[in-house]
């Protein structure tokens, strides 16, 4: 079991796995970042899929490390 912080924050999530650490996250990142969440809904499609891609490869590669 890993435990990360948020990439914003210093919220701790928990996962065996980087989906698992990810369903963790999930609810807090929509609570507390919802700022975030709303900006990127702004974002055109082929934005949002770049935006999530880079996400996904930083955070995945943050978890690989822990």
């Amino acid at each position: 079991m890993k435990t990360l912080k948020c990439d914003l924050c210093d919220h701790e999530a928990k996962g065996e796995n980087f989906e698992e650490w990810m369903k963790a996250l999930m609810p807090h990142y929509m609570k507390a970042h919802a700022d975030v969440m709303k900006n990127t809904g702004k974002m055109t499609k082929k934005d949002q899929k770049k935006h999530q891609q880079k996400w996904m490869v930083e955070n995945k590669a943050r978890f690989d490390v822990a």
